[in-house]
């Protein structure tokens, strides 16, 4: 039986991949973005499975409605994507208030919004997945990102507390972090703040680092049997990782993260 899916920027990257892959094995998409004339050639070859809805997920109302119009077009919503979002380059002290609030904005309470208009509409029907596309930084912090791992840190936390209220109503939930990929979260998509010369020789070593690994980055198609993997189980993970270099960075993280408390055990019980 075909699903049904609600995918959030769903114009470019990982959005697109997995809509284009979805219509292909005979899914229907309610696919989003800001601009609907980028799923124009999506909407060409599959035709009604298809549905373009036009959404900026920082609007709350325009949100819920997109969110009811998919389920009335098509009957049900089987999984929601939050996978709209972008990242902000910029150190901590360098970040103003409209940079943290815009990147909160649609990083975290686009997802929320979205999250909280399909609740519903699964309870009803008894049955549903959301997806919340978080990231590596989502699980660890590294320097120019702050912002961002912070507003994907907050995602990944409230979606573990809905996890556990949800699940009891047939609602699944899983967050995907993936690692680098060749998609244009670091180009045009990204925002940046003005820099402060004080740190410009580890904006310049965190440039290099980058540059460095961009040659070896698989692109986002090259996920898209991983996440039907998640998506088809009958008991899908809480947490997915995508790519051996996202595997790698979240066990060393927990390893020492372990070992700090470990080590502070007793001051910890102590206090």
């Amino acid at each position: 039986m075909s699903k049904i899916w609600f995918i959030t920027g769903a114009s470019r990257g990982f959005g697109r991949s997995w809509t284009k892959a979805a219509l292909e094995r005979g899914d229907k998409v309610a696919a989003t973005a800001r601009d609907v004339a980028t799923l124009k050639d999506l909407a060409e070859t599959f035709g009604d499975a298809l549905l373009p809805i036009q959404l900026d997920v920082t609007d709350r109302a325009a949100d819920i409605a997109a969110v009811r119009q998919a389920h009335a077009h098509f009957g049900r919503l089987d999984i929601v994507v939050n996978n709209a979002g972008y990242g902000h380059f910029g150190f901590i002290e360098e970040i103003t208030e409209d940079e943290a609030r815009a990147q909160f904005e649609t990083n975290l309470f686009g997802a929320l919004w979205v999250t909280q208009a399909a609740i519903p509409l699964m309870r009803e029907q008894g049955s549903g997945h959301i997806v919340q596309i978080s990231s590596i930084g989502g699980v660890a912090a590294f320097p120019t990102v702050g912002i961002y791992n912070s507003s994907k840190w907050a995602l990944e936390g409230f979606s573990e507390a809905l996890a556990q209220e949800v699940a009891g109503f047939g609602i699944k939930v899983t967050i995907i972090e993936p690692g680098g990929y060749a998609t244009d979260w670091g180009g045009s998509s990204a925002a940046h703040s003005e820099p402060n010369p004080a740190y410009q020789p580890l904006r310049d070593a965190m440039g290099q680092r980058r540059a460095s690994m961009a040659d070896n980055r698989p692109g986002p198609d090259d996920t898209t049997a991983a996440v039907f993997a998640a998506i088809d189980a009958d008991t899908p993970p809480r947490r997915l990782l995508l790519s051996g270099t996202a595997y790698d960075i979240a066990q060393n993280i927990y390893a020492e993260r372990v070992k700090t408390w470990s080590d502070w055990e007793q001051t910890s019980r102590s206090a």
